[in-house]
């Protein structure tokens, strides 16, 4: 039975900083305990040399658990691109799109898991149908053979539908914010010298944070956040070797996005540590995917997929969202990709056989997740004292 744990968590691609992520958690925690027969109570966020944490008690019928949440958020990456102008956005994210198609990216994608190939055309076509809306209403005097004094009419009349009109239309599918996400992908692939600075400092934080007992250090890492947990966890092995010494650490990418950036032919640097990491003697790595989740490639090997396909493979570890949300919740959301997407780390409805909040502090050894039935709720009782 775990009584103490340090988890290292990467959060995906989405403009919260590390407090609100904290409360997210404090939400997920407050439904799981009305779900299992235990009771989470989630503490106050610290920021120190550690980064940023909380503590979270779990108290359940004969066990008490403690875990430190550590929260490596790249909020500051995103709100940096998002704050620029709208026509900048645009820009580089039409640019980051070529860049994933011209480093063969795209085209990896299409072929281990067309879904994720569609997940990336999407806001490309968005903003292209409606740049092509807008130049068609510019356009119309031209069409119809107009005095061309009809074009100070048409011409605003074109921007301010674009502008006004598919701009704010956009904001309910994420549009900009999918354009910014593919902007640091390509970032990550090339480790540009941002996501460099950032991985070193978070290394250094992680160290510290390992530094304390625990019966259990466990790294967890959503979406976009596989491929900063993977770089900051072999960075610190690469710095510090024996960190590991005596002890194991359980890693959990949860509908991971790594590929999005390893496919990438600039990658090299990431694939490495992909590598890396997979041979470590001391590191439990396990994929958690869900089929209705379009926002990776499901049933695709990560590691194998980035060049190491004679290097120990991560087990793939398949849940169904259906299982953890009420029926009337499910239907409403399932067709909300982005939605779907976050239901890794949100709080469950009914016990299933995962729970982001029974895995991150809960009695249970993180690995027996590994061997989980996503229609089968585990039994807290089998660890009690």
């Amino acid at each position: 039975m775990i009584q103490s744990r340090i988890v290292l968590h990467f959060p995906g691609f989405e403009p919260l900083d590390a407090e609100a992520h904290r409360q997210r958690y404090k939400r997920s925690a407050a439904q799981a305990s009305a779900v299992w027969p235990a009771r989470f109570e989630v503490g106050d966020l610290l920021v120190d040399g550690q980064g940023a944490h909380f503590a979270v008690n779990a108290l359940g019928d004969g066990y008490a658990v403690r875990s430190q949440i550590h929260v490596f958020d790249h909020n500051a990456l995103i709100s940096a691109m998002r704050s620029e102008p709208l026509w900048m956005q645009i820009a580089k994210g039409f640019k980051a799109g070529f860049d994933v198609v011209r480093q063969g990216g795209a085209w990896r994608y299409f072929r281990n898991a067309w879904r994720f190939g569609l997940f990336f055309l999407f806001p490309f076509l968005f903003v292209a149908a409606g740049l092509a809306l807008a130049v068609n209403i510019a356009a119309i005097p031209s069409t119809f053979e107009l005095s061309a004094w009809w074009f100070l009419l048409a011409l605003p009349a074109g921007y301010l539908v674009f502008r006004h009109g598919v701009i704010p239309f956009s904001d309910r599918y994420h549009v900009l914010h999918l354009l910014a996400d593919w902007r640091l992908a390509v970032a990550v692939a090339e480790n540009r010298r941002e996501i460099d600075a950032f991985i070193e400092r978070a290394a250094d934080e992680a160290a510290s944070a390992l530094e304390g007992p625990a019966d259990e250090i466990l790294v967890t890492s959503h979406s976009m956040g596989a491929n900063f947990a993977i770089s900051v966890v072999a960075r610190l092995l690469e710095r510090s070797p024996g960190a590991l010494q005596g002890r194991r650490l359980v890693f959990v990418t949860l509908g991971g996005a790594a590929l999005q950036c390893s496919l990438l032919s600039s990658a090299s640097v990431l694939r490495q540590r992909i590598g890396a990491l997979a041979r470590h003697p001391s590191v439990d790595w396990f994929d958690i995917q869900c089929l209705t989740d379009p926002i990776h490639l499901y049933k695709c090997h990560t590691v194998a997929l980035s060049g190491h396909s004679n290097a120990p493979q991560p087990k793939l570890v398949f849940i169904r969202f259906k299982h953890a949300l009420s029926a009337e919740r499910y239907q409403k959301n399932r067709r909300d990709f982005l939605r779907m997407h976050r239901q890794y780390v949100l709080g469950p409805d009914q016990p299933s056989g995962f729970d982001f909040t029974l895995m991150t502090a809960g009695p249970l050894p993180a690995r027996s997740f590994e061997a989980l039935e996503s229609a089968k709720p585990p039994k807290l009782e089998a660890f009690a004292i």
